[in-house]
C-alpha cells in the first residue's frame, strides 16, 4: 500500500466518532431525554473540534500550505473533506431535532414553542419577561463610523438587526448588532399552567426576535438574524517571554475569546446579503458558513433533561458500588497496606479516592501529600482536603497543569487557593503537560516512612468520575510508590531522568516499552508461538506505533484494539493489517480508560495508563503507565476493560478499512452483551 494511504485522517476520525455519538441520539432504544442529551453532546464536541482541530488545519494551511499531513493530503485538501463531512453531520443533527425529537417530546408533553405558536397568555408572560429581565441589560450597537462592528465573544449568541429610519440623532446606519449576554439562559422554561403539558420551553433567540424592536424606538426593524462565531481557542505561551506562567495563562484566557474565526453559524432564514456581510467581516470562506434550521447553539439544550422531572424518559439511575472491604468505613490506608485496591469508575464509587486524601489530611502520622491536578472541576473535595492538610501543617505539594485545555481558569483558581492555604504549588515542566494522574501519601509508621499511592487512567474530577469509565489503583507496593516519589522529584526539581522500578513514563520510557512489547509479540508469532495484543484507549494516531502494529499483524499476531475516538490505523487491509481488529464502544458512559495487554508467552503483562497512543502523549506530556500485578486484580482489568468490550454486541462499532464504522448487533439466537449495562448490573445498585 502506498505510504500516503497507510494512515487515515485524524480529523475525519474525530468526526466519525461524533457520528457514532449522533447515532445514540437517533437510537429509539435510548430514552428520549437522553437522546436529546446525546444530540447536545455532538454540538459540544463539534464546538471543540472547530476551536482546536479546524483551527489547527487553518494555521497549517497558512504557514505550510504545500506540506503533506500524516494522511498524505495537504492542509487545504484536508480542510475541504473535513468541512464537507462536518456540514453533513450538522444537517443530520438538525433534521433529527426538528423532524423526530421535537415531535416525540411533544407527545410526552415537552414542548419547544415557536413564536408563531405562542398563545395570548404565553405571549403576555414572555413579553413581561423581556421587559423585566432582558431589556435593561441588552446593549444594541448601531453600526456607523463612531460605532464599529463589536468583537463578538467566542461562541456567543448575537443578532444582526436590519433597520430602516433615523434615530433621535439623525443617524441611519441601517444595521445594529445585539449581543446576548452569557448570563442569560438560552432556553427559558414557561410556567406549567401556560403549557400544553407540564413542560414548555421557549428559546431566547425567539424572544429577542419578537421584541427586539423595543430596543430601537421610532425605527422599523426589517430583519433580525442570529449568528454565532466559533474562534480559534488554542493558547500559546512563548517560553522566551515567560516570567510567570500563571499570569501568562490568565492573559491568554482573555485573548482566547477573540481568536481568529473558524466557523460562522446562522439560521437558515438569514438572507444571503447578511451572511455574506458577516463572512466578509470575519474573513471567512463560504464553506465556513453553517446555516441551520433552528437555534444556532444546540449545546444550550443540555439543561433541558435536568429541568424535566420525567425519570421514565431518562436512563435508569444506578448507585456506584463500594468494594466489600471498604464498606464499613475502614481505613483506606490500612486496606491498601494489606492488599492493593482496584477501582473501576463509575461502576465503583470515586468516594474511596476522596477518602484516601481526606483520611491522609487528618491523620497525625501523615507527614506529606503530593498530587497532580489536570482536570478537577470547580468544586473539588479532593483539593479542599489538600488545603486542609496544608493548613494543618503537613507538607503538601500540588503539581497543577495550567495548560489543561478549557480547564485553565479552574486550575488557576485552585492554584491560588492552594498557595493561600500554604501548599507548595508547582506548574510542572514548561513544554510538557502534566497529564499523569497520581497521588502520594507519606506516613510515619514504626519510626519509618511508609508510602501509599493512587494512580489512575482518569482525572481527579468527581463530576466526570460519574460519567467516564476509568481504572484507579491504590497501592502500598514499595517499588511502585518509590517510582511515584521519583516522578514527583523529577517534575518539581531538576536533573536527569531517574531509574524507575515498575512504572513507565512519558516522555522517556513509555513509547519504547510499547514498541518493544509489540515487537516481542511479533517475534513470538514468527516462532510459531501464541501471540496476542489487546489495548483500549481514546485515540490511536502515533505513526511509529501504527507501523509496529502493522508489522506485528504481518507476523501473525492477533490484535484487538478498542479505540473510542480517533484511529489513524487502517484495520483488516489485506497484506497490511489482516490480523488487526478495531472497535469503538459508545454508550451512556464515556469510555476513557487506557489499558495495554500483551500475551508474552502466558505472562500477560497488563498495564493501566494515563496515555493514549498519540504523539503528544508519548513525547510532549508527562504520563504514567502502571502494571497491575496481583492476579485477581489483573484478571479484573482484562475482563472488565478488554474481553467484555470485545464481546459487546449492543454498543460496539466495528471499524472498516476506509475509516467508516458498522454497528454490531447480536445475531439471531445470540445473547445480547452490553459492556456498560453488564458492569452496572455487576457493581451498581
Amino acid at each position: 500500500m502506498p505510504e500516503q494511504n497507510r494512515l487515515l485522517c485524524r480529523e475525519l476520525g474525530l468526526l466519525a466518532f461524533n457520528r457514532r455519538v449522533l447515532a445514540q441520539a437517533q437510537d429509539a432504544r435510548v430514552p428520549l431525554l437522553e437522546r436529546l442529551r446525546f444530540l447536545c453532546i455532538v454540538s459540544s464536541n463539534l464546538d471543540e473540534f472547530f476551536e482546536v482541530r479546524m483551527a489547527w488545519l487553518k494555521r497549517e494551511h497558512k504557514l505550510r500550505p504545500t506540506t503533506l499531513l500524516d494522511n498524505g493530503k495537504t492542509p487545504s485538501e484536508t480542510i475541504a473533506s473535513v468541512s464537507a463531512e462536518a456540514h453533513k453531520i450538522i444537517q443530520e443533527q438538525y433534521a433529527l431535532f426538528n423532524d423526530e425529537l421535537q415531535p416525540a417530546l411533544g407527545k410526552e408533553g415537552i414542548h419547544f414553542y415557536r413564536r408563531r405558536n405562542w398563545t395570548p397568555a404565553q405571549r403576555a408572560w414572555i413579553e413581561n419577561y423581556f421587559d423585566r429581565e432582558l431589556l435593561p441589560i441588552l446593549t444594541p450597537i448601531g453600526l456607523d463610523p463612531s460605532h464599529p462592528f463589536p468583537r463578538p465573544l467566542n461562541k456567543s449568541l448575537n443578532f444582526a438587526v436590519e433597520l430602516e429610519g433615523k434615530d433621535a440623532f439623525g443617524r441611519a446606519s441601517g444595521m445594529a448588532i445585539v449581543q446576548a449576554p452569557r448570563i442569560l439562559p438560552r432556553v427559558l422554561q414557561l410556567p406549567a399552567p401556560l403549557c400544553d403539558g407540564d413542560n414548555g420551553f421557549v428559546f431566547l433567540s425567539s424572544i429577542l426576535h419578537e421584541y427586539v424592536y423595543k430596543l430601537f424606538t421610532g425605527m422599523e426593524v426589517k430583519g433580525c438574524h442570529q449568528f454565532r462565531l466559533t474562534r480559534d481557542s488554542d493558547l500559546t505561551v512563548d517560553e522566551e517571554d515567560l516570567k510567570n506562567l500563571r499570569a501568562a495563562i490568565q492573559s491568554e484566557l482573555h485573548d482566547r475569546e477573540y481568536g481568529d474565526g473558524v466557523r460562522l453559524e446562522v439560521a437558515d432564514t438569514c438572507p444571503e446579503h447578511i451572511s455574506d456581510f458577516l463572512l466578509s467581516h470575519f474573513k471567512l470562506a463560504r464553506n465556513e458558513l453553517y446555516q441551520v434550521k433552528g437555534p444556532v447553539n444546540l449545546v444550550r439544550l443540555m439543561a433541558v433533561p435536568d429541568m424535566v422531572a420525567r425519570p421514565d424518559l431518562k436512563f435508569k439511575p444506578y448507585t456506584a458500588g463500594i468494594p466489600k472491604r471498604l464498606r464499613k468505613g475502614n481505613s483506606i490506608l490500612a486496606a491498601a497496606r494489606d492488599k492493593d485496591i482496584l477501582l473501576h469508575h463509575p461502576y465503583q464509587s470515586f468516594d474511596p479516592v476522596v477518602q484516601f486524601i481526606r483520611e491522609a489530611s487528618t491523620d497525625p502520622a501523615v507527614v506529606a501529600i503530593k498530587m497532580t491536578i489536570y482536570r478537577t472541576g470547580s468544586n473539588s473535595e479532593l483539593v479542599r482536603a489538600l488545603m486542609k492538610a496544608a493548613l494543618a501543617g503537613k507538607q503538601v505539594t500540588v503539581v497543577v497543569e495550567l495548560m489543561a485545555r478549557f480547564d485553565e481558569a479552574n486550575n488557576v483558581n485552585w492554584a491560588q487557593q492552594l498557595e493561600n492555604a500554604g501548599a507548595h504549588v508547582v506548574y510542572g515542566v514548561f513544554g510538557y503537560k502534566i497529564h499523569a494522574k497520581m497521588m502520594l501519601v507519606l506516613r510515619r509508621e514504626e519510626g519509618q516512612l511508609k508510602r501509599y499511592a493512587h494512580l489512575g487512567t482518569g482525572n481527579y474530577h468527581q463530576g466526570t468520575s460519574r460519567i467516564y469509565t476509568d481504572f484507579g489503583l491504590i497501592t502500598a507496593d514499595e517499588q511502585i510508590t518509590a517510582d511515584v516519589n521519583t516522578l514527583f522529584l523529577e517534575i518539581t526539581g531538576l536533573g536527569q531522568p531517574m531509574h524507575l522500578n515498575k512504572i513507565y513514563q512519558s516522555p522517556f520510557t513509555l513509547h519504547k516499552m510499547i514498541i518493544d512489547n509489540i515487537g516481542r509479540e511479533a517475534e513470538h508469532a514468527k516462532a510459531g508461538k501464541k501471540a496476542r495484543i489487546m489495548a483500549k484507549m481514546n485515540s490511536l494516531i502515533e505513526p511509529s506505533v501504527i507501523e509496529a502494529l502493522y508489522a506485528a499483524s504481518a507476523a501473525g499476531v492477533e490484535i484487538d484494539l478498542i479505540v473510542r475516538g480517533m484511529c489513524a490505523l487502517r484495520p483488516q487491509v489485506p497484506g497490511l493489517s489482516d490480523n488487526i481488529r478495531v472497535r469503538s464502544i459508545i454508550g451512556r458512559q464515556l469510555e476513557h480508560s487506557r489499558i495495554y495487554y500483551f500475551y508474552n508467552q502466558g505472562e500477560e503483562p497488563t498495564y493501566i495508563s494515563s496515555a493514549d497512543w498519540m504523539g503528544r502523549n508519548f513525547f510532549r506530556r508527562i504520563e504514567t503507565c502502571t502494571p497491575v500485578e496481583q492476579p485477581e486484580l489483573k484478571a479484573r482489568v482484562i475482563r472488565e476493560g478488554l474481553t467484555l468490550a470485545l464481546a459487546d454486541n449492543r454498543q460496539a462499532w466495528q471499524m472498516q478499512p476506509d475509516g467508516s464504522y458498522l454497528r454490531l448487533h447480536a445475531a439471531e439466537g445470540e445473547a445480547e452483551v452490553s459492556l456498560q449495562e453488564d458492569l452496572w448490573a455487576e457493581f451498581g445498585t
